[in-house]
């Protein structure tokens, strides 16, 4: 059995995330011990119970010490099944931080796999669903890894309720090498700004601003706008945001920021915009959030692979 340090570096979830999804893929029995040393609240929270859980249901795996709070986990895992599964982590915790998880998986999985995950869509201290959608899967997709992400509703703090499902039809088992360390030229930059519980001046500052700080760029810039009616607004509570991604030569980079109670608007459209101008200017291809959610596929892939990392 593999005995893996979760204080290791930043001592945060990551280890764990990237641990049960290789372990998973190679069939390798692994304890992670130290879970999120290094967090205020060291152990298992219910987004991390929740991916592990969900893991070992997709690839049949049986685990020891999964419960909030724990700080040592058993991996034994079986073979990856396709399929379709459900999974809740319930109120606010994060969807995306679960299928960092298990994307990886289900690459390699027997047959196609359909995922719905309830949670947080839009929550602080991860990636939010648009990020998914419009950045990480077009790297994903270079690698020969393609999926449909289709967000039902949204989940923001504390209330959250979000809805989202993942579709793998053609699980591609393995991934290509990819070398891509310079961004070359920005092209253009796209983003959305969404408001749900609130009214629509909201999305329209935040993309009002965004757009301003992204004039620097001298590049086209789109910002779309998301909102509902008061009536017809599905969400269970109020929340916004914005995120941006730029098409440059070689690749595609992205920014983002969450609304939050006493925020202006203003400022979260210029600190999406600013993030995504700063990592622009380092000239490498992969965003500063990138960086560790695309080293698990290239360790993966067949051959070499060269990355360039913003931060």
């Amino acid at each position: 059995m593999l005995v893996i340090d979760g204080s290791y570096g930043e001592g945060g979830g990551q280890i764990l995330r990237t641990a049960v999804a290789l372990s998973a893929i190679a069939g390798v029995d692994v304890k992670v011990v130290n879970i999120r040393a290094k967090r205020p609240e060291p152990g298992l929270k219910r987004q991390h119970l929740t991916g592990i859980l969900a893991a070992a249901e997709i690839c049949k795996a049986t685990v020891e010490g999964a419960y909030v709070g724990s700080t040592e986990v058993v991996f034994k895992p079986g073979s990856v099944r396709g399929g379709s599964y459900v999974f809740d982590v319930g109120t606010a915790g994060s969807v995306t931080l679960v299928l960092q998880t298990l994307l990886p998986i289900v690459a390699f999985a027997d047959s196609p796999v359909h995922l719905e995950i309830r949670g947080g869509t839009d929550v602080p201290w991860s990636p939010p669903i648009d990020y998914l959608r419009y950045v990480v899967r077009p790297h994903l997709a270079r690698l020969g890894y393609t999926f449909e992400v289709e967000l039902v509703r949204r989940g923001h703090y504390p209330r959250g309720g979000g809805v989202v499902r993942v579709r793998v039809e053609r699980p591609p088992r393995g991934f290509n090498p990819v070398s891509l360390v310079e961004a070359g030229r920005a092209l253009s930059v796209r983003g959305l700004s969404h408001c749900v519980r609130l009214p629509k001046h909201v999305a329209e500052r935040q993309a009002r601003a965004a757009t301003e700080e992204l004039k620097k760029l001298g590049v086209p810039v789109s910002v779309d706008l998301e909102w509902y009616e008061e009536g017809r607004d599905p969400h269970l509570g109020p929340g916004s945001g914005v995120v941006l991604w730029a098409q440059t030569e070689r690749s595609t980079l992205g920014g983002d920021s969450l609304g939050e109670r006493g925020k202006p608007a203003e400022v979260v459209g210029r600190e999406a915009a600013t993030k995504l101008v700063e990592d622009l200017r380092t000239g490498m291809a992969y965003d500063r959030h990138m960086g560790d959610m695309v080293v698990p596929y290239l360790a993966l892939a067949d051959g070499e692979s060269l990355a360039g990392l913003a931060k």
